[in-house]
């Protein structure tokens, strides 16, 4: 749970880290240029592998290698090789991949919980500032509260310290 006492990163990227990290992405994306996009369609139709059919695959592969005289001739070993081949690449990869997006996807998801607690903390204060007839703190208050009349309801509770 966020606690407003504590507050972990505290920190932003800086810019010359922010444009490494889109000259890599760049880099990656540019190596890597014969990577497509499926439509939603193609995703749910398209036969998929999984540890019990990549070895069938294999399996498959060897013996087409071994036994080319017995396929049809738009069928070729050499192609197969290819695609599992890049299949085990791209695994590979997107082994790396996910565990970095997980720690982008957490490290945002912190970031964005300890900014949106201690704006409510923020929220909170001007509330009993504007209750107490502080100056200046009733017009403060009604713009940030306009955002939850209007956004859906009520603010959610005080964040636990």
């Amino acid at each position: 749970m966020a606690n407003i006492t504590i507050n972990r990163l505290n920190r932003a990227i800086e810019q010359a880290d922010m444009d490494a990290v889109m000259a890599a992405f760049a880099t990656i994306e540019s190596t890597l240029s014969s990577l497509i996009g499926l439509t939603t369609e193609e995703r749910k139709i398209l036969p998929k592998i999984n540890v019990d059919n990549k070895i069938f695959t294999e399996d498959a592969i060897n013996a087409a290698v071994n036994n080319p005289d017995y396929l049809p001739g738009y069928l070729k070993p050499e192609d197969m090789q290819t695609d599992i081949t890049l299949f085990e690449q791209l695994d590979q990869l997107m082994g790396v991949s996910n565990r970095i997006n997980e720690k982008l996807s957490d490290t945002r998801m912190l970031a964005g919980s300890e900014a949106f607690v201690s704006a409510l903390t923020a929220y909170r204060a001007f509330e009993t500032s504007a209750n107490a007839g502080m100056p200046g703190a009733d017009q403060i208050y009604q713009q940030l509260r306009e955002r939850f009349l209007h956004g859906g309801g009520t603010p959610p509770p005080e964040p636990e310290p």
